[in-house]
């Protein structure tokens, strides 16, 4: 732990509450220190930590009512040691400097455990015992529900994970957990479900009981819905089934992350259904709300995703890629594993450069020549890493830029329909052989904004497309 011994401006030097370790800041002592102050009493340097998250530059570590002091006595500068922590846990640091006149309490230090341990779940009762100053067997007791909850999380992500299908490998590599530690939490698997499914036999709804269990809506859905056939998988959720090429639903709130326009999971069950088995492999490049492994579990599925927003702890099973903008896809998760896809559910993000903003380095703000040629190289990627016969479910959205402008006066040029997806398909070496429709909703058109596209004879879209191609 490196160290450096400066005089920092007053303005600069804020109080983290998230690692300051005690319940409240004791006003009578600052006073008293005041009072040094004005009696020329020399205090010791206070201690900080360089620090990026706020406007001001450090925050403190140790000596919180000394800066308070100066702060109120108007002084514009403190002496501090700006201290490089390294791997050390800044709360504990903080708690093991507090070892004035007055030590923490018990309720302080308890608390101070918690917290390091909710921070930070893979510190040890003995590195936390050592900076509160308190036995191993009394921080065990500190955090054991804590330490409980954690396992009980962990044994539902695997569980979550080992239902889509996911290589082990790559379960201990998402979860940052070792090898070993993997196969202690797998022993449990078997046993896991019989709570869940106990009420469920017992007439508990699926949304009841994923509440009172804290499961994810899906997967209980994978455990109310096993051993039946995929129709009777369908009267269970009570979704209609079409036998035929237009399939017009609005999105299921059950199944994905709620965001605008996205995919219905009624959808991704009636591909599941025409052109897939129970247990065949799916592959969802750009997972987005989540919308197809938890439809995929819903109907026996097994689901392999990936998506450039990482959000490990509530979406574990969404793999975090980035799909270079250049093809240099080498350092994809399943090029190197054993068994190859059945079916790709693609739903790229839209062409919408001259909608609304989008994130940098992200195909959606591209020009529409560098898009159309990103989604090309990657069908053609896609189909030399996978089976001859792997099949694609590609969904893809109109594209037009009507926004504010009149329909005779839109440029065409501007445009991306289906139509430029079907050659783009064709040239990648794919081969479509059905065109299903599945409109977006026309809610965002309703009201005012359609009143508006009236008078100003804007036509808006709501044309989506999935194309099945082998």
């Amino acid at each position: 732990m490196k160290d450096d011994f400066v005089t920092i401006p007053i303005s600069d030097i804020y109080l983290d509450e998230s690692i300051y370790p005690r319940e409240n800041i004791d006003h009578k002592r600052i006073k008293v220190f005041i009072e040094n102050l004005r009696d020329n009493f020399k205090f010791d340097p206070i201690e900080v930590q360089a620090f990026s998250g706020k406007n001001e530059k450090y925050r403190i570590l140790d000596g919180a009512h000394r800066w308070n002091a100066f702060k109120k006595a108007g002084r514009v500068e403190i002496k501090a040691h700006v201290r490089v922590l390294n791997q050390i846990d800044p709360l504990l640091y903080a708690a093991k400097m507090a070892i004035g006149p007055r030590q923490l309490t018990e309720a302080e230090t308890k608390n101070t455990a918690r917290r390091a341990y909710k921070n930070n779940p893979g510190l040890t009762a003995l590195e936390i015992g050592k900076a509160i100053g308190r036995s191993r067997q009394t921080v065990d007791g500190y955090i054991a529900d804590l330490r409980a909850a954690r396992f009980m999380a962990l044994d539902l992500k695997i569980f979550h994970l080992n239902q889509l299908g996911i290589p082990q490998e790559r379960i201990a590599r998402r979860l940052n957990i070792p090898p070993k530690t993997l196969s202690n939490h797998s022993a449990k698997m078997p046993g896991l479900a019989f709570w869940p499914n106990s009420d469920l036999s017992q007439g508990f709804t699926v949304a009841r009981t994923a509440q009172k269990h804290g499961w994810p809506e899906p997967l209980v859905w994978s455990q109310a819905l096993k051993g039946k056939d995929d129709l009777s998988r369908f009267y269970a959720l009570n979704w209609d089934h079409r036998p035929w090429d237009v399939w017009d639903f609005k999105a299921d709130k059950r199944f994905g992350d709620e965001r605008p326009d996205q995919i219905p999971g009624q959808v991704i069950a009636h591909i599941l259904y025409y052109f897939s088995n129970q247990n065949d492999l799916v592959f969802d490049p750009m997972a987005g709300s989540g919308v197809c492994p938890d439809t995929c579990l819903a109907m026996n599925r097994r689901c392999w995703s990936l998506d450039m927003t990482d959000r490990p702890d509530i979406r574990p099973e969404i793999e975090p890629y980035y799909w270079n903008l250049k093809g240099r896809w080498e350092d994809m998760p399943f090029l190197s594993a054993r068994e190859k896809p059945d079916l790709i559910i693609w739903e790229p993000s839209w062409f919408e450069k001259n909608a609304r903003k989008v994130p940098e380095k992200h195909i959606s703000g591209l020009s529409k020549k560098d898009y159309l040629q990103f989604i090309e190289t990657s069908l053609v990627f896609l189909k030399k890493q996978f089976k001859k016969d792997t099949k694609l479910a590609f969904i893809t959205r109109d594209y037009r830029d009507y926004f504010d402008c009149p329909a005779c006066e839109e440029n065409p040029e501007k445009a991306i329909f289906y139509t430029h997806y079907l050659k783009i398909l064709k040239q990648a070496g794919w081969d479509v052989k059905y065109v299903v429709l599945t409109p977006l909703s026309s809610e965002p058109f309703e009201g005012e904004h359609a009143e508006y596209m009236q008078k100003k004879r804007i036509l808006g879209t709501t044309g989506r497309h999935v194309l099945m191609a082998v």
